[in-house]
């Protein structure tokens, strides 16, 4: 386990390493497979590689070096493992506060009026804080009323609106099956009518037939009384 790393040190994706060492994206990941196979540790989020500038720095070695790439990264190693047994050795030195306290009770009272002013700041803050989180929780209920309201006016307009849309519907629907009904009386008057025309024809068609055939014998007839006195005239 790394314990190398600075409070707040910055961290690098590949990419900005790549550009920080002057390699392709391609070349930061061989470098970091070739540092882990010789025991090189990373900080990593699941399987990607977090780098920090002392990372950065070993990739740097590795591009510039003219030994073979494993030889240098074992050198490498060997010197991460020396920089982590060093932070493991370091101590924390804790100072001794008490010791350092003023002894002078001038000093001692500026110190409390100091921390007496600081915690009445605090607390002012704090009821600042709470009427703000008052007023915050205020907001936050009305906001929820309205946006009941808005709710409920949206769905009754909804329902209004299709209520008209039905009846509309229902409107269109009947105009129409009484324009359907109209010309559908329209049109058997038209056939009545066209029947009656029909009828009609037939009519004075047989009229004009009885009457050609009744002319048709008066010709005869008067045909057969002038041969009669053609032929008086003859004898």
């Amino acid at each position: 386990m790394r314990h190398d790393i600075q409070p707040n040190e910055r961290s690098f994706s590949s990419k900005e390493v790549a550009e920080e060492a002057g390699i392709a994206t391609p070349t930061v990941r061989k470098y970091g497979q070739i540092l882990e196979r010789n025991g090189y540790e990373f900080l990593k989020d699941g399987d990607r590689r977090i780098f920090v500038q002392s990372d950065i720095e070993a990739l740097i070695a590795l591009r510039d070096t003219d030994k073979p790439l494993d030889d240098t990264a074992k050198d490498l190693v060997h010197q991460q493992k020396e920089r982590l047994e060093g932070s493991n050795q370091t101590e924390i030195a804790i100072p001794d506060t008490y010791d350092k306290l003023p002894r002078d009770p001038n000093q001692l009272k500026e110190i409390l009026l100091f921390l007496s002013k600081e915690l009445a700041a605090t607390r002012e803050m704090n009821v600042e804080l709470t009427n703000g989180m008052s007023d915050l929780k205020t907001t936050v209920a009305r906001l929820q009323q309205d946006h009941h309201v808005i709710s409920s006016t949206i769905g009754n307009s909804a329902q209004k609106t299709h209520a008209r849309i039905e009846k509309l519907t229902e409107q269109q629907k009947n105009h129409y099956e009484t324009l359907l009904e109209q010309e559908k009386q329209k049109s058997e008057f038209l056939q009545k009518e066209i029947q009656q025309l029909r009828d009609e024809q037939k009519k004075e068609w047989r009229l004009q037939n009885d009457f050609n055939k009744r002319l048709e014998q008066t010709i005869k007839q008067s045909k057969g009384t002038w041969g009669k006195l053609f032929s008086i005239f003859r004898k």
